[in-house]
């Protein structure tokens, strides 16, 4: 940053994906989500520095070149649902125009196959057919949305990075829109990272959820017990669950830290009511949960 500023935006993310699995990233705006998501296909500005390994299958995504990522990587190993679908979508060509180009690099179907295999892109995206000549300005965000999952399906790449895949749907067109990716990580040992603020969607396809806070992922559990019995065991994740309109809708006090100006300890402490003189330090991440004070798994259960 300016001056020599740095700011932590992501740090020490671990977790594995196994195939046929969908984890689940959740946190409020600001947390880091897509800063993890954008290093993990090597789209992160150029002012920003990387450590760690990120391996899909023996491939190093971290210390991958850009011609590698371009060429073996996006859209045919990775394929990605972006966060801001209008800025992704070229401007000056129609949705099928991009959708054909997408399946010939991707899929090599013959010219004459082109027109019905991206009709068929877009109906699995629920992208209405009537408007596949349309440009993108000319698009809703919910439509932009759906375009831009149609192209990022289209490769049926071994992994799909889904982040916030349903902004801007209704209710319905979300729990299609999940469904989808969640049959793309179910068909052939596929998987799926997706990012979302939905914890509705979350709880209808997640087999495991990760939580971040301030650039940290503070607990990663089964989504079976974390949406239901015992449930979460940070008091930020409770918090999220708790705030919801159809639990207790009691909003988390307080604001996320900026990442640029961390606190010394745990990031979450200002806001916890269970913080005490421990919380100076932070906290590691330890058997799925990154707190000094972690719910019990036997007070859960009682």
């Amino acid at each position: 940053m300016h001056g020599g500023r740095h700011v932590a935006a992501v740090t020490n993310a671990s977790f594995d994906l196994r195939p046929g699995e969908c984890l689940v990233l959740v946190g409020e705006s600001g947390c880091g989500k897509s800063v993890l998501a954008s290093a993990l296909l090597g789209l992160l500005p150029g002012n920003a520095e990387t450590a760690g390994q990120a391996f899909l299958g023996g491939l190093d995504r971290l210390a991958a070149d850009e011609r590698t990522l371009a060429r073996t990587v996006r859209g045919r190993r990775i394929g990605l649902v972006p966060q801001s679908p209008s800025a992704h979508l070229t401007p000056v060509r129609t949705v099928r125009a991009q959708l054909e180009e997408t399946v010939r690099e991707l899929t090599g179907t013959r010219r004459s196959g082109l027109r019905a295999a991206a009709e068929a892109a877009a109906e699995r995206a629920a992208f209405p057919a009537d408007h596949l000549d349309r440009h993108p300005h000319q698009l809703s965000g919910g439509l932009a949305q759906r375009a831009a999952t149609a192209l990022a399906l289209v490769g049926d790449a071994p992994l799909l990075l889904a982040d916030e895949p349903t902004t801007g749907l209704d209710r319905d067109l979300v729990d299609r829109t999940v469904d989808e990716l969640r049959r793309h990580a179910d068909a052939d040992g596929r998987a799926l990272l997706m990012i979302t603020h939905d914890l509705a969607a979350a709880e209808r396809i997640a087999d495991r959820v990760a939580v971040m806070y301030a650039g940290r992922i503070v607990e990663l559990a089964d989504a079976a017990a974390f949406f239901g019995i015992p449930g979460p065991r940070h008091p930020y994740a409770r918090g999220l669950l708790d705030a919801l309109p159809e639990r207790a809708f009691t909003p988390i006090p307080g604001l996320p830290p900026e990442l640029g100006d961390l606190p010394v300890g745990c990031a979450f402490a200002a806001r916890c009511a269970d913080a005490t003189a421990a919380c100076e330090t932070v906290p590691a991440l330890t058997d799925g949960v990154a707190c000094h004070h972690p719910r019990q798994r036997e007070a859960a259960d009682a």
